[in-house]
């Protein structure tokens, strides 16, 4: 007679959990993002560089990088204008600066390092709008010329801003 009882309590216990479960509705993905379904739009606008020393192809290096990262890795559609979520700002900071010094007062190792400012709007939950600055840096050998090596170092910063941007703006951890 039990085991008759159990049966009904388990299968019921079941269906409430299904109903509950479909009630909660947030998109998660393997990257991490929590996304609200309610969000289907992207509109990331071009990064100007604003830096005092500019890098002729920071910028589209940047902002084509971003759209990547948010593309490769959500299911949002990317707009022109009018998106559910909006990326803005500027490249704020471009410098390289001598870092180890050696016993003959030169440098051993020099830094690049890029500043960015993110204006995030979330049409949807205004609550998880922010603007903040972001920045990276990479070192090189002192003795390699930064020509040589700088669009690599872009790569490596735009590649580790992306990725500190997409947390902030849709990874709710």
């Amino acid at each position: 007679m039990m085991q008759r009882l159990h049966k009904p309590l388990l299968l019921a216990t079941l269906i409430v959990l299904l109903l509950c479960c479909q009630a909660c509705t947030l998109k998660y993905s393997f990257t991490g993002a929590s996304i609200s379904p309610e969000i289907k739009t992207l509109q990331i606008s071009y990064f100007q560089n604003r830096a005092t020393n500019v890098q002729p192809t920071l910028s589209n290096t940047f902002t084509e990088g971003l759209k990547d990262r948010f593309l490769s890795q959500t299911s949002l559609n990317m707009v022109n204008t009018g998106g559910d979520l909006m990326i803005e700002g500027e490249i704020t900071d471009y410098r390289v600066n001598p870092l180890a010094y050696q016993g003959n007062e030169t440098a051993a190792l020099n830094r690049l390092t890029v500043n960015v400012r993110v204006r995030f709007t979330n049409n949807i939950q205004p609550e998880k709008s922010f603007d903040t600055q972001f920045s990276r840096y990479a070192d090189f050998e002192s003795t390699q010329n930064l020509a040589s090596v700088e669009n690599q170092l872009i790569n490596e910063i735009v590649e580790q801003l992306t990725e500190d941007i997409f947390n902030k703006a849709v990874v709710n951890w």
